[in-house]
């Protein structure tokens, strides 16, 4: 079809604009998701077909590699019983650390143009903090260097940490034996003396959630025994009488002070 129309040069003949082509498209008003465990998360999906009325509507979940969560109008094994689905709209209830991730809508309209339409939502299930597990030892020499560890490997997001000496918390100041990693959850002393006897605890916190802590250990630091003191002292007196003896012989190979007649 064509449409005429007159310019200063006279008539001339365009083309008119013919139907525009469409196609389906799938969009997410939420595409990243953060929700607590053991809540719902609802993951939306927006569709609109050319022609097809009736479109298949498929969710797969991105990991390791790609798992089908809704596929041929029913939900797959793991899913079953916890989600539902309203229009392209998916639901999943009571939500644990396992079901973070990527998940991809797609919308197969056949009667369409371009009959594929995708969109990715990002779930972030977030995770209070979980009683640390705590590393004291139960007693430690004067003078050992000592590292104390405290870790919490199921909360989201990580958690920081604080130590307790004695229901008090260690802050890592000036001048002290010891320091404090918030993010790792170490304590480490240079040198331990005897003040550093005393019941120690961890406690892990992140913005989710109340903080959760260990149950305290007690910790001794106890003098060498007399006996393992002399031992030490004798080996490292025998350890200073052969470096001696071996000096002796080098100067005196040196010198040509052992000669032979």
């Amino acid at each position: 079809m064509f449409l005429s129309s007159i310019d200063s040069t006279g008539w001339s003949c365009l083309p008119s604009a013919g139907p525009v082509s469409m196609s389906v498209t799938v969009s997410s008003s939420q595409p990243k998701v953060e929700v607590h465990e053991h809540t719902d998360a609802m993951l939306a999906c927006e569709f609109r077909t050319e022609k097809d009325q009736n479109p298949r509507i498929e969710w797969k979940k991105k990991g390791k590699g790609v798992t089908f969560v809704f596929f041929n109008h029913t939900f797959t094994d793991s899913y079953a019983g916890r989600a539902n689905m309203e229009g392209a709209t998916l639901t999943m209830h009571a939500v644990t650390q396992k079901d973070s991730g990527e998940y991809r809508c797609e919308v197969t309209a056949s009667e369409d143009h371009v009959n594929l339409g995708e969109a990715t939502v990002t779930l972030n299930v977030l995770v209070p903090p979980h009683v640390p597990s705590c590393e004291v030892p139960s007693s430690v020499f004067v003078g050992s260097g000592l590292e104390l560890l405290c870790k919490d490997k199921l909360s989201v997001p990580p958690a920081t940490y604080r130590w307790y000496k004695d229901n008090k918390a260690l802050a890592a100041v000036a001048d002290t034996q010891y320091s404090v990693d918030a993010n790792k959850g170490t304590l480490r002393f240079k040198s331990v003396s005897k003040t550093d006897t005393g019941m120690y605890r961890c406690e892990s916190s992140n913005s989710v959630g109340a903080p959760k802590s260990c149950v305290g250990q007690q910790l001794k630091v106890i003098e060498y025994p007399l006996n393992m003191t002399i031992l030490i002292a004798g080996a490292a007196g025998f350890l200073t009488l052969v470096l001696f003896c071996c000096i002796c012989v080098c100067v005196c190979r040196r010198r040509g002070c052992c000669r032979r007649e």
